[in-house]
């Protein structure tokens, strides 16, 4: 599974403002709404109610907000870098400024933890984050993220 497959180009927010987590996940809610159709409200209290479980502030500035849908086809995924730093409750304390959404099916099953797995790989590459953080437009954060290491070049078969 490539990021390729979780992420379209559109879907990466290079500058994204939020003053807070609340805000964040509303963010998240209203762009996923924009680019899928889904319902705003649904998206926003799927993400809430997976926090309540447990922060998914993975720590050292990554947070990797997800969910299952009813409404949801396919894993869909949102990348943002915030603008700022935002106080996400994360396991290490410290405020989170990259941020992989991710909304599977409700019966995605292994597909979902195969999804999670693939992007906290990523995510844990300290190199890539140097990188995402320092990338400047959509675009060049969606080339960090489908060309890795790990095999997930982003080129699909025709």
């Amino acid at each position: 599974m490539n990021i390729s497959d979780l992420l379209a180009p559109e879907a990466v927010v290079a500058a994204l403002k939020a003053q807070g987590k609340k805000q964040l996940l509303q963010e998240l809610a209203a762009r996923t709404h924009s680019l899928t159709g889904l319902p705003e409200r649904r998206v926003f209290e799927t993400l809430v109610e997976r926090e309540r479980l447990g922060t998914t502030g993975v720590g050292s500035g990554i947070a990797i907000p997800h969910g299952r849908m009813a409404e949801v086809s396919t894993i869909t995924g949102i990348f943002a870098r915030l603008d700022s730093p935002v106080d996400y409750e994360a396991v290490d304390g410290q405020p989170v400024d990259l941020v992989f959404m991710l909304l599977a099916p409700e019966n995605a099953g292994a597909d979902h933890l195969k999804a999670l797995a693939r992007v906290s790989r990523l995510l844990r590459d300290r190199q890539v984050c140097e990188k995402l953080r320092a990338a400047a437009t959509p675009e060049a954060l969606y080339a960090i993220l489908t060309s890795n290491k790990d095999g997930g070049t982003g080129i699909q078969a025709a």
